[in-house]
């Protein structure tokens, strides 16, 4: 499953750590409720209830203004932590944006102070500062800084987007600073005012007429009191919020500047920076993915508008194959990092246009695909706009609006249909990247199964196999033969001290190229990764291996060259700790026997044929040539003595060379995967270099 991602995440890179204001805080809270509870089940008697007369209306609290905020700040930016700390920047910021996003502001100038402040500002139409007409004493700056649930994106009216619902963003962050003093320009004038833990310190002032300036600037510096003494705006933060939010509107530029005195030590982040990305999400998402392999060359991004004219949407999604993807989403520029009915509708989508497309190439395996099979390791980048968002909580980590599954998912379908008939290339490779997960998911799925189904049993071995003695893996060793014809000359020429005899039915699966359902259903690998004991892939056990060594012992033809391939192509698929370890051997019967009199010996092929005939046997008497037609043709004694026995044979220890893992990776794949072209190339590139088959 693809990790939820935040495109500018303002959590610490650290743990997130608690104060020890809050610490001592939360302890008084608690021993006060105990006390309270202690106090009131002392007065319980006889099992009837008893009126506490000491409770009455003088005990009733009203606070007023923005007093909640500062007693119970986590109800409002969810703690008191680094992360609650930086979440003041993010309402500050997400103000300006929503100026910038009804098209009022193209630039945003946002900087840290070496004074622990920061300060926003916008070329958009300034807040208002006329006089509010519920409050007319205030004027409407001071009503927005000063008043809960306050601001022009309630009715929709001035703002169609915005991602400030609650009217409670710059009051907020007014309440917890210490100082915050905030500048408009407006119709030609320069508007100031100062406040401090929630308050005007001041009344409005009109500092003079300007020119070519308007918009809102805002600068603060956080509490003390509530935050901490060592609590600070951390650059790297800061500056990923900011790239985040230019990513999420390709329309607007921020202007970043910090403090060098904060960056000591730090040459990731610029002290001046000016961030636009007229591509969007797509610039985001190259960035991100860098020169790391994706199934399709190119990405499926765009943008379109929701139907019914209630808002749009943008996304750029890819897929890589390191399987280490993300999801982040976003709706009005806000970070919905809990995900939401928006990311519902994309997975929906994708899911729905794939299998169409399966169904429209006549693949019917298409159907058993699973949203997970599309989307969950894939690097997708989600951004909406909506008129009413609504989302949980006023951190708004997650999106709630039940409309915003059915807009999304429609969008997403059309296009990624279009996407998928425009480059059919592109759209088979995907479809078979997704059934491969598919297929692995069911897979997973059917050995959890087994293994509960055979969690109270004991392990029952495969009725072909003839095991050895000895219950320690050390010392012994599994021979993997052709037949049962093999497998019976095997059988007698083993040491049944140590050595294990396992008969397979002649060639077995390609599993390069065969489908998950046909390797589950395969009773030759099922034995064979019974009677090994190790489990497959994830699953791969070394200590319950049974064996430490795996013989592949096939006929020195053609044909057992075929099974060794199939079996070592077996291993390397699905178990590659069992290569990596050094368990997996290779046996090296003879092809030939060699007699001159009382002379013996073995060759292993033609050429080793007609060195022996040129060396030890050359000479005018006749030697006579035996050809193994298989194992199952040899004696035992002679099994014995040129294969099995570990004094006299010959075993090829299968290793992947350091530094050929990708040559080996496409190697396999050329040559045992799905792609018959590949094969046919390879065999004209080294037909030159072959001859005198065995065929």
């Amino acid at each position: 499953m693809a990790k939820a991602l935040d495109l500018f995440s303002y959590a610490p890179d650290e743990a997130l750590e608690v104060t020890a204001k809050n610490k001592a805080m939360n302890s008084k809270s608690r021993s006060k409720s105990t006390s309270g509870r202690k106090s009131s089940q002392s007065k319980i008697k006889s099992g009837k209830a008893y009126v506490n007369d000491d409770y009455t209306a003088d005990d009733i609290e009203v606070l007023e203004g923005l007093e909640p905020v500062r007693r119970r700040p986590g109800m409002y930016i969810g703690g008191t932590d680094s992360h609650a700390l930086h979440h003041l920047l993010a309402e500050v910021l997400d103000n300006s944006m929503d100026e910038a996003i009804a098209g009022h502001a193209t630039w945003i100038e946002f900087a840290l102070h070496a004074d622990g402040s920061a300060s926003v500002r916008d070329n958009g139409r300034g807040i208002p500062v006329d006089p509010h007409p519920k409050f007319k004493d205030k004027s409407a700056l001071e009503v927005i800084l000063t008043t809960l649930h306050s601001g022009g994106k309630f009715g929709g009216k001035v703002y169609a987007t915005s991602g400030g619902l609650h009217g409670v963003g710059l009051s907020v962050v007014n309440a917890l600073s210490d100082q915050l003093i905030i500048e408009v320009a407006r119709d030609g004038k320069l508007w100031r005012q100062n406040y401090s833990r929630g308050a005007a310190t001041e009344k409005l002032k009109l500092k003079g007429e300007i020119k070519n300036r308007r918009g809102t600037l805002i600068t603060f510096h956080p509490d003390s009191e509530i935050f901490g003494d060592d609590n600070q705006f951390r650059p790297a933060t800061a500056y990923r919020m900011a790239r985040g939010k230019t990513y999420l509107f390709r329309g607007v530029e921020i202007r970043w500047s910090c403090a060098p005195e904060l960056l000591a030590g730090n040459n990731e982040i610029p002290d001046k920076d000016v961030l636009h990305f007229p591509n969007g999400l797509s610039d985001y998402l190259a960035a991100e993915i860098g020169k790391r392999a994706t199934a399709t060359q190119r990405a499926f991004a765009g943008e379109a508008k929701l139907n019914g004219g209630s808002g749009r949407v943008e996304w750029a999604i890819a897929w890589p194959e390191d399987e280490d993807g993300f999801f982040a989403s976003h709706c009005n520029t806000v970070a919905t990092p809990n995900g939401g009915t928006h990311e519902a509708g994309l997975r929906s989508g994708l899911l729905r246009g794939l299998k169409a497309y399966g169904e429209l190439i006549g693949n019917r395996r298409a159907q058993q695909l699973s949203a997970e099979d599309v989307t969950g390791e894939a690097c997708m980048v989600l951004s909406v706009f909506l008129t009413d968002p609504q989302f949980q909580g006023q951190t708004k980590d997650k999106l709630t609006n039940p409309e915003a599954s059915r807009l999304v998912e429609a969008v997403m379908r059309d296009h990624f249909d279009h996407w998928l008939s425009g480059d059919p290339a592109a759209a088979n490779l995907l479809l078979a990247y997704a059934l491969e997960r598919s297929e692995e998911r069911l897979r997973r799925r059917k050995e959890k199964e087994v293994k509960r189904k055979t969690a109270t049993r004991r392990t029952r071995l495969p009725g072909k196999l003839a095991d050895c003695s000895n219950k320690a893996a050390e010392g012994t060793e599994i021979f993997l033969v052709e037949g049962d014809s093999a497998g019976g000359s095997a059988k007698q020429a083993r040491n049944r001290k140590t050595q294990a005899i396992l008969p397979l039915r002649g060639k077995i699966l390609n599993v390069a190229s065969a489908s998950s359902d046909k390797l589950r259903d395969n009773q030759e690998l099922n034995d064979l990764v019974q009677a090994l004991g190790c489990g497959t892939r994830g699953r791969y056990d070394e200590n319950a291996l049974r064996y430490e060594r795996v013989v592949i012992m096939t006929d020195a033809d053609v044909d057992g060259a075929h099974i060794a391939s199939l079996l070592m192509t077996y291993f390397y698929r699905e178990m590659p700790d069992l290569i990596t370890n050094g368990h997996l051997y290779l046996a090296q019967p003879p092809l030939y026997r060699l007699t001159q009199g009382d002379k013996i010996a073995y060759a292993r092929d033609d050429d080793h044929r007609d060195e022996l005939l040129q060396g030890d046997f050359k000479g005018k008497r006749k030697v006579d040539i035996s050809r193994f037609k298989g194992l199952g043709e040899m004696p035992a004694v002679q099994l014995r003595e040129t294969t099995m026995d570990p004094k006299k044979r010959v075993l090829l220890k299968i290793s992947i060379p350091a530094g050929e893992e990708a040559n080996t990776a496409r190697r396999v794949e050329d040559l045992m995967g799905r792609k018959p072209e590949t094969r046919f190339s390879f065999i004209r590139e080294h037909a030159g270099f072959v001859s005198d088959l065995d065929i």
